[in-house]
């Protein structure tokens, strides 16, 4: 999910954390493919005690990042060197700097800029919704269209950039408001489960950002499906798999929030279909079942490409030898340029701001699209990676490296110093 408030799970134990740029060596982790899609939605983190993945290592590069193969473990140049105490404390001092810069920037903005902005987005998509279900009662095809367009996109606003922010708590400051906006815009709005949809993306996705086994977006993959089965068909699916994980992850979470979950999400679905047959004037149950899926799959395939383009592809790092949050975050993050339809839809902080969001979870669209000048220009100053590529490029990279990228295990990336 790219996508709920705060989760009552603690987060993620810490790991020992190493320095800086760039060795691989080349073999699979644990000997298989990381990439199988498992019924949790995630992969477990590791308990107390248990090894991190293991795995060989890669020579770092930006966007698209090429191997290059460095020196195995039994030549001389590929021995491990220890974690050294000052680049650790370098890397602490460039975060605490940039943090500081843009907290500087946050206490001066108002409150519209902070949330205002982007709850006004979220609302102007509701007062769309007439609109759309009413356009889909017209006989003649332009006003249907624009109905079936109106639906599809106010359903995207409201379960992609709703639920995101909403399980970032980034929608106001009240904890408790946070978590009622989680359970309206996770559940109800997208059939999905508030409790693990943010710990498997606040907790794990962000506490873990590419390292293998846990942040590493392998639950993405899909090693069965072919390249264009897979980036132009399954997206379809989307709308029938979200509430079928949604009820498989129920199995992890008390029976109160399970059965306020599945009252939620029927309630979201029995809604949808109700307007469809009583508003829009569907005379067949099947025909309206088949609207419910075209407008909550209009804007899967864009959906799907995102949650792969900025990650996949970037370095993979193993759970105890994962750098420091600043270097994790600039090498395994990429930013999408601007585009109108998904920035209102999805957000600023899952296209443009990606890298801004990832380092500063817990701010609005609207706020990461602010702080994008200064985060950018700090990370370039200091010779840190700042990874940006087109939506078409990347669509290209995949297509063309699809199984390297979606298929096979990454290798692992391992920092031996401050570039």
């Amino acid at each position: 999910m790219a996508s709920a408030g705060t989760a009552p799970e603690p987060g993620p134990r810490e790991m020992p954390e190493d320095g800086d740029p760039v060795r691989r060596r080349g073999q699979r982790v644990n000997g298989e493919v990381s990439g199988t899609l498992r019924p949790g939605g995630t992969e477990n983190p590791p308990s107390p005690g248990t090894a991190a993945p293991g795995g060989c290592r890669t020579e770092a590069t930006a966007a698209g990042c090429e191997p290059v193969l460095g020196a195995g473990a039994g030549s001389p140049g590929g021995s491990l060197q220890p974690a050294e105490e000052e680049p650790g404390r370098r890397e602490e001092a460039l975060m605490t700097e940039l943090s500081e810069l843009v907290q500087t920037v946050v206490k001066s903005s108002s409150w519209w800029e902070r949330h205002g902005l982007d709850i006004s987005i979220l609302t102007c998509s509701f007062l769309l919704l007439p609109a759309g279900f009413l356009c889909l009662r017209s006989a003649q095809f332009i006003p249907f269209l624009v109905g079936i367009l109106t639906l599809g996109v106010v359903h995207h606003t409201l379960t992609v950039k709703g639920s995101h922010l909403a399980s970032h708590n980034a929608l106001t400051e009240s904890k408790s408001w946070g978590k009622v906006w989680a359970i309206f815009f996770i559940e109800l709005c997208s059939a999905f489960t508030a409790e693990q949809g943010t710990y498997n993306h606040v907790k794990i996705h962000h506490g873990y950002t590419n390292v293998i086994g846990l942040g590493d977006s392998s639950t993405w993959k899909l090693p069965f499906l072919n390249r264009y089965v897979y980036m132009f068909i399954a997206p379809l699916a989307v709308p029938i798999i979200t509430p079928l994980v949604a009820l498989d992850l129920l199995r992890n979470v008390e029976w109160k929030a399970a059965l306020r979950t599945l009252c939620c999400m029927f309630l979201g679905l029995y809604c949808h279909y109700w307007l469809l047959l009583h508003v829009s004037g569907f005379q067949s149950q099947w025909s309206a079942l088949l609207c419910m899926l075209l407008t909550r799959s209009l804007l899967a395939h864009p959906y799907i490409h995102v949650n792969i383009f900025q990650h996949i592809g970037l370095p993979m790092f193993a759970a105890d030898r994962k750098p420091k949050r600043i270097h994790l975050m600039s090498l395994g993050v990429l930013n999408l340029p601007r585009n109108a339809l998904l920035d209102w839809s999805f957000g600023h902080s899952l296209i443009s701001c990606h890298v801004e969001h990832h380092l500063f979870p817990n701010l609005s669209d609207n706020m990461c699209l602010k702080i994008k000048p200064i985060v950018s220009q700090y990370l370039k100053q200091k010779k840190l990676p700042y990874n940006e590529d087109t939506y078409s490029s990347r669509l290209r990279l995949f297509l063309h490296r699809y199984e390297e990228l979606m298929v096979q295990a990454p290798p692992i990336t391992e920092l031996v110093g401050i570039q």
